[in-house]
Parts: structure tokens; sequence; C-alpha cells
């Protein structure tokens, strides 16, 4: 094989090389979008979320000195203690910071 051939069969090699890398790269662009247009489609209308209860109530939170976790106090606006732990809780997984990382001032319900 001469120094041509060689030439040949290398710049041949790279452009193989090349080309299969911009087709990956055009294949996760396209994921990317397709996905990012499933995903928001997907989502939760926060209207179609039941309230619980017709009047705004206020819940304290203790604070708990003690323990030196407490963030304080929260405000529950039309939200029982029950469904206000679970958006906490749900917050904390989804964010994946630990609840006692996260200060919650108020959670209002949304008519």
């Amino acid at each position: 094989m001469t120094l041509v051939d060689s030439l040949m069969v290398s710049l041949i090699g790279f452009a193989i090389v090349f080309f299969v890398l911009i087709v990956l790269s055009v294949f996760i662009q396209l994921q990317t979008v397709v996905l990012g247009y499933a995903t928001a489609t997907k989502g939760t209308d926060i209207r179609n979320v039941p309230t619980g209860a017709e009047k705004a109530f206020t819940a304290e939170v203790p604070e708990i000195v003690a323990e030196g976790w407490s963030a304080g106090e929260l405000k529950l606006l039309g939200v029982d203690e029950k469904t206000a732990a679970m958006i906490m809780a749900i917050v904390s997984h989804e964010s994946q910071i630990p609840l006692s990382e996260l200060q919650f001032k108020m959670i209002k319900a949304i008519d």
C-alpha cells in the first residue's frame, strides 16, 4: 500500500467517524425535543386540584428549637395539614433536596 492509499483510507475512516458522530448528535437533539414536548403536554392543571374546604384557614407549625431542624412557621390557606405534608414530601422528593433543608412559608389552595 502506498502513502497515497494509506492517506485515503485514513481520511475515509475519519469521515465515517465524523458522519456517525453528527448522526448521533442529531438523534439526541431530536429525542430531546420529542421528550420535552411529551412531558410538557402531560402537566397537571392546578385548577383541577380540589381545595377540600371553602374558607381558608391558617395553621401554624410550632417551632422546634431543641432539635434544630425546624424552619419556623408555615401558613396553610385552604389546605389541611395532611395535604400540606404530602405537598412538602412531593416537593422534597422531586427536587431531591432533603426536607430538613427546605423552608416553606405558605401553602395556598388555588380555586
